[in-house]
């Protein structure tokens, strides 16, 4: 059985012990003061405004924030893939030791599907709808060396590889035949047809239902570790991150709000944005014998990600949506402080003192004198594992809880004299 979640009791001896190992590896992507900005009609766009991060062999880095924060033109950057102009894309993107910004386009070509994938957010839109996904997933093949005789038989083992049943015959389907989960897995193999020694997964699991979303994850893992591949994740789903990622980046209009080892970043998130994303996540599971009240209403962050053309210099960018800002907040842009080996972007960590510490009760640092904020975010509740549909009460992890007794109270029964049996929910 997989562990209900982490809810550590004291602060481990060595909490990052993968950021240690990481130290003496060599990146395999860095990212330096990556900046991205649209020039348009006389209007500059900032999307992306200072990122840095590196991803070491064998790891995975999750981007996380809000839709509008500026992580999928991040993986498009990195790929080259946005147009130049109205994009104009500084600072360094290093691959392996290369300069990837500056590569020529034949070897730009080379690099994208041989040394890094990319599984983009919406596979409906990214598959050709004339072509069978057979075809496809040959075709990428063949761009990587793949000779024509040998394609159709490794397009096969690639689809049987990323859980399609009856490959040989899926190979002529065309994707509108396909599930959003099946096309979402031909995306995957096309982007394993070149053996990357990264992928990079945009919003994978995006409009699919939980147990799709549940299947994706887990392939997603198997292959990270099958094939010593790192995974640079793309995601607002804070269950889905929970299960995959070494390191968390939390992006926010466009800059780096916090970063840390998941273990930290999940348990004790230092920044009030890390926080409200926690409180959003919905509970997954229901149990049938400790009738414990769901709440009926999720903790929401008020407001929406500001606009990129009315962004200012001044102020946190958060500061609007922040139920911790005071003034200093709106008059100055935090510095990234450094807290146990993470970073968070926030006046409350500026001494270097963790605003939450671990443990089931985080307490923040007083905002003012004699005011302290206790934080009851919970924790994130992983993706179901689809391979064990039972918790340990016994109750599917996929279905509505257990209808209400069928006996009601007297004075229930005294105004509705002929109540309906209650419809089965469980099949």
């Amino acid at each position: 059985m997989r562990p209900k979640g982490p809810q550590p009791t004291s602060a481990p001896t060595d909490p990052f012990p993968h950021l240690v190992a990481a130290e003496n590896e060599v990146p395999l992507l860095t990212l330096e003061d990556l900046a991205i900005r649209f020039e348009q009609s006389g209007a500059t766009i900032r999307a992306v405004d200072g990122i840095s991060l590196r991803i070491p062999r064998g790891r995975c880095v999750a981007l996380v924030g809000e839709s509008g924060s500026g992580k999928s033109v991040t993986a498009r950057a990195i790929m080259r893939l946005l147009p130049e102009p109205p994009a104009v894309v500084s600072g360094t993107v290093t691959f392996e030791g290369v300069d990837v910004l500056s590569l020529p386009p034949r070897r730009m070509r080379a690099f994208r599907g041989g040394s890094v994938g990319l599984v983009f957010q919406d596979p409906g839109a990214a598959l050709n709808p004339v072509y069978s996904v057979g075809y496809q997933v040959a075709e990428a093949l063949g761009l990587h060396g793949v000779g024509f005789r040998h394609r159709k038989e490794r397009a096969v083992e690639l689809l049987t590889r990323v859980g399609f049943p009856e490959p040989e015959r899926r190979y002529g389907a065309y994707p509108h035949e396909m599930s959003g989960g099946m096309q979402q897995r031909v995306m995957i193999a096309i982007a394993l047809a070149g053996d990357p020694d990264l992928l990079i997964a945009d919003e994978p699991t995006t409009a699919l239902d939980m147990l799709a979303a549940a299947q994706i994850n887990a392939l997603l893992a198997d292959l990270q570790r099958e094939r010593d591949m790192s995974l640079l994740l793309i995601s607002h789903d804070m269950g889905q991150v929970s299960q995959n990622a070494d390191h968390i980046v939390v992006l926010y209009a466009g800059r780096v709000m916090e970063s840390g080892a998941a273990s930290l970043v999940l348990n004790a998130p230092q920044h009030p944005y890390t926080q409200g994303l926690l409180g959003s996540v919905p509970p997954l599971r229901h149990r049938r014998r400790r009738r414990r009240k769901t709440p009926t209403r999720l903790p929401v962050i008020t407001g929406q990600v500001p606009d990129p053309e009315q962004l200012t210099a001044a102020g946190c960018r958060f500061a609007p949506r922040c139920p911790d800002a005071f003034e200093r907040c709106f008059d100055a842009e935090p510095a990234l402080y450094e807290v146990d080996g993470g970073e968070a972007r926030c006046f409350l960590v500026e001494d270097g003192s963790r605003a939450i510490e671990l443990g089931p009760a985080r307490t923040s640092k007083p905002r003012a004198e004699g005011e302290t904020k206790v934080s009851t975010y919970p924790l994130p509740a992983p993706y179901p594992d689809p391979t064990e549909p039972v918790d340990d009460d016994g109750d599917s992890l996929y279905q509505s809880p257990p209808p209400a007794p069928a006996e009601a109270p007297a004075s229930e029964s005294a105004s509705e004299p002929n109540p309906e049996p209650a419809e089965e929910e469980r099949t």
